[in-house]
């Protein structure tokens, strides 16, 4: 079994936590809607995720909906203690499997509440703020965000979340979400070729605070490029596993949450926190951003 100690460790919010963790979207059915198609094996991936020292999961109840939250319960309530379970608020799914933003006082706070009773908890350690900006929320719009980062700051003072993060956002709103309330992470789209971000996880960086990538793997379009494929040849590891080496190596605030419902596939994956990235290699993946 792969040992994902030597990834390193970050602070998130009061937490320390390791930097490879795990995300649960994909534990959902096709298009992130209805049950997962085998719900022993999503239960296993959670298991072993655990059994394999992830101490944070990143999760929503609009995962679903409420899917993947009950998945997470049933699989590992009562909660080891180290387990940090981070969730995001601010959309909720249409019966045809939309994303429609929800971004209310009273729709965050129901949706809070959705998190804790469905995954058994008194409070959220991390609740993560998606900006929806008005749609289907794929990429960030400079959007006021000061009415909903009230809203989960009134909810962190009643005790219902313990720390606040951002998801989907620009630098101008992480700034102005800094002036608001204290922020600990930053949960964006960011991967080899997809380099937008590199002058904020800098800033974030030197302020101490978390940044996500989601997507690390690109997503629904996963990544390919003739670099990865023969870094990856080169160092006898897949492509996958090169691309998450990468995103440790890039900036010691960067926690992954690397997602899948395969067990063999989440192995592959915390076996990159092992990788190592040799100078040459690293140049030559320096060059897929640049093409991106």
């Amino acid at each position: 079994m792969a040992s994902i100690d030597k990834a390193g460790t970050f602070t998130l919010g009061t937490r320390t936590v390791k930097r490879m963790g795990y995300g649960a979207m994909q534990l959902a059915g096709k298009g992130v809607f209805g049950p997962p198609r085998d719900r022993d094996a999503a239960l296993a991936v959670l298991q072993e995720a655990v059994a394999s020292g992830v101490d944070h999961i990143d999760t929503s109840d609009f995962y679903g909906p409420h899917v993947v939250n009950e998945l997470i319960r049933e699989a590992l309530h009562p909660y080891p203690d180290d387990l940090v379970l981070v969730t995001k608020v601010g959309a909720l799914r249409g019966s045809d499997g939309s994303w429609n933003p929800a971004q209310s006082a009273d729709e965050l706070r129901r949706a809070v509440e959705d998190n804790l009773r469905r995954l058994g908890l008194d409070a959220m350690e991390v609740v993560n703020m998606r900006f929806m900006n008005g749609g289907a929320g794929h990429g960030p719009a400079e959007t006021p965000v000061d009415a909903q980062l009230t809203a989960l700051a009134a909810m962190q003072h009643e005790g219902l979340i313990r720390h606040i993060g951002l998801s989907n956002v620009t630098p101008a709103q992480v700034r102005e979400a800094r002036e608001i309330v204290d922020i600990v992470c930053v949960q964006n789209q960011y991967n080899l070729a997809h380099r937008g971000d590199d002058a904020l996880i800098d800033e974030l960086a030197a302020a101490g605070i978390a940044y996500v990538p989601f997507f690390p793997l690109g997503g629904f379009s996963p990544l390919q490029s003739e670099e990865l494929s023969e870094v990856a040849a080169e160092l006898g590891a897949t492509p996958m596993q090169v691309a998450l080496a990468w995103l440790l190596r890039r900036s010691s605030n960067i926690l992954l949450i690397p997602g899948t419902s395969s067990v063999a596939h989440l192995r592959e994956n915390l076996a990159a926190a092992e990788l190592e990235l040799p100078e040459a290699a690293m140049a030559k993946l320096e060059r897929i951003g640049g093409e991106g």
